[in-house]
């Protein structure tokens, strides 16, 4: 492909880079990214791989605008309350940038439809809010040796995770089991402070980007972790699980378990 004098403008910051060029950028316009969530990860997840000109963007979300959502997920506005998040996010997206084809999904992620889901894409961003959810794509994505970039948030910190099926650890061999209904608060009910979920999200969206580019060091076995309120990011090494249910020689999990999956609602 050649690039028009548009997009040489759009994305001369990047072609200029030495990692990127021109060969990147093609990578780029030709990248499919599956996200699941339009919410408060999803959106900037989006925004940036959008601005960055990945070509097809995949998003799954089956909850509409609400006011209580705009602390936090940028992707929508006021004028949206009540309309799919999806949507909402395919016209912003596609209103940033014209080369980007945005695939909305209005439904839950489920064991019967992942599969299908995330067959044809690259790479696979998980911003969902609860374990039933990042079990299952995790699982899946291992199943189906489809890079993973995870991403959780609550209150004033963050992680991220990626997960090369084959090559390093997956979200098992960090936490093996689901942990108890109840355990872990929902950021509907400890709260998260906004801006935390444009760190992670930009952070998702870059290891995205260096995935499909092939450059730079990627959290492979690695679990990074922020605490905005002592502006600390500390590095968590994630060995791989020789035991592990999902990704080791041996697995105990062979199929899609069923769990209450559920959705991105932050």
């Amino acid at each position: 492909m050649e690039f028009t004098e548009d997009q040489l403008q759009r994305y001369s910051r990047h072609i200029i880079l030495p990692e990127v060029g021109g060969k990147g950028q093609k990578k780029i316009l030709n990248a499919k990214v599956f996200i699941v969530g339009a919410g408060g990860l999803g959106c900037p997840v989006g925004y940036y791989l959008a601005a960055a000109g990945v070509g097809t963007i995949g998003m799954i979300d089956n909850d509409t605008v609400e006011l209580s959502n705009l602390q936090r997920q940028i992707a929508h506005n006021t004028k949206k309350i009540g309309v799919h998040k999806v949507d909402s996010a395919k016209e912003t997206f596609e209103s940033l940038n014209p080369d980007v084809k945005v695939i909305g999904i209005k439904d839950r992620i489920s064991k019967d439809n992942i599969k299908d889901l995330i067959k044809d894409y690259d790479i696979v961003v998980d911003g969902s809010d609860n374990f039933p959810t990042r079990y299952l794509v995790n699982d899946a994505c291992v199943m189906l040796k489809k890079p993973l970039v995870s991403g959780a948030i609550l209150r004033f910190e963050g992680q991220v995770t990626t997960i090369l099926p084959g090559e390093g650890h997956c979200y098992r061999c960090l936490f093996e089991e689901m942990p108890p209904p109840g355990l872990v608060p929902s950021c509907q009910e400890a709260g998260v402070l906004g801006a935390i979920t444009g760190v992670v999200g930009a952070l998702q969206a870059t290891e995205v980007l260096k995935l499909i580019l092939g450059k730079g060091d990627i959290l492979k076995n690695t679990l990074l972790i922020y605490d905005a309120l002592k502006v600390n990011f500390r590095r968590v090494k994630v060995p791989k699980n020789s035991d592990c249910p999902v990704c080791s020689e041996n697995p105990t999990i062979t199929e899609l378990q069923d769990y209450d999956a559920g959705y991105c609602r932050i």
